[in-house]
């Protein structure tokens, strides 16, 4: 069974952004188009102030540069203008250019503009900010939250809550999905956007959200035609009442299902999942004794 989500997932592990060492000098030259259709398949890092926060393909390197004023397609790396002085002045330009991009339709992924900020960062130094949709133009790691609601049924066992997302959402829409996710944006911190999502998409009371547990992070790579995505999820278990039904209030979902873990394992599996949270789903089967050396899966 692991075979097929093998099939669907490219999941490695991503380390942090890293600072850039060493003295020797970058060329100070342009790459040429010509220069990388050469180079199709060979990713370029995304250095802005020093510091690497992404990776850019070569298909999204022909397109910067149309704009050298803001990217330096350099031989050996995309890096954002270094005379930008600010992380206001970073954010603004880099804006511009998506917008751009955006009403030329030069990017599909742009399609699903948000008007929701994410921040490029080494460790607590903000960096800049770009509009959610964009951030896999450049490789740049997006940080969500996950929870985990579940059911301990006298009968059936561990039982797991799903949602379907709505058919109006921007990325998979109508697909299965965990029951409760949101992305981390500017603005927001971890269990404050635990707490938000947990009200907008599934209407969890006070009460019940007091009993939300933490439960690690998981981190995977993946990659679609829209770009790269690097991404952490937070993760929370939240055990529920056999008699609560979560329902939404955001419209972002369509309905919800309670399934027995096994069952939710085969719906895990099958291409109606929405493929970046099978990592997060599969996680909490493990440390559930679900999925294990012993049972085979």
């Amino acid at each position: 069974m692991m075979t097929g989500l093998t099939a669907m997932l490219k999941v490695v592990i991503v380390s942090k952004g890293t600072r850039c060492k060493g003295e020797r000098k970058r060329e100070l030259v342009q790459s040429s188009q010509e220069d990388l259709e050469r180079q199709q398949g060979n990713c370029r890092p995304f250095i802005v102030e020093g510091y690497q926060v992404g990776l850019v393909r070569p298909d999204v390197m022909m397109e910067l540069l149309r704009y050298p004023h803001v990217f330096h397609v350099q031989p050996d790396a995309v890096e954002l203008n270094p005379a930008f002085r600010d992380y206001d002045e970073r954010s603004s330009k880099v804006e511009a250019v998506l917008r751009e991009c955006r009403s030329n339709n030069v990017f599909i992924t742009l399609k699903g503009w948000r008007e929701e900020a994410i921040r490029a960062a080494f460790s607590s130094h903000s960096l800049l900010k770009m509009d959610r949709s964009a951030t896999c133009l450049f490789g740049i790691r997006n940080y969500g939250v996950d929870i985990n609601g579940y059911v301990m049924d006298p009968e059936k066992g561990l039982c797991i809550w799903l949602q379907r997302r709505s058919a109006t959402k921007q990325t998979w829409p109508g697909k299965w999905d965990n029951m409760v996710w949101g992305g981390l944006s500017v603005g927001y911190g971890i269990l404050e956007t635990a707490i938000k999502e947990a009200a907008e998409e599934a209407s969890i009371p006070a009460d019940l959200i007091a009993k939300l547990r933490p439960a690690g992070c998981v981190s995977f790579f993946f990659e679609s035609e829209r770009g790269l995505f690097p991404n952490t999820e937070f993760v929370y278990d939240l055990e529920l009442p056999a008699d609560f039904v979560p329902s939404n209030s955001d419209g972002e979902v369509e309905t919800f299902e309670l399934l027995p873990a096994k069952d939710a394992l085969e719906k895990v599996f099958s291409s109606e999942f929405k493929t970046t949270s099978c990592p997060v789903v599969i996680d909490f089967l493990i440390r559930h004794g679900l999925i294990s050396p012993e049972t085979g899966k």
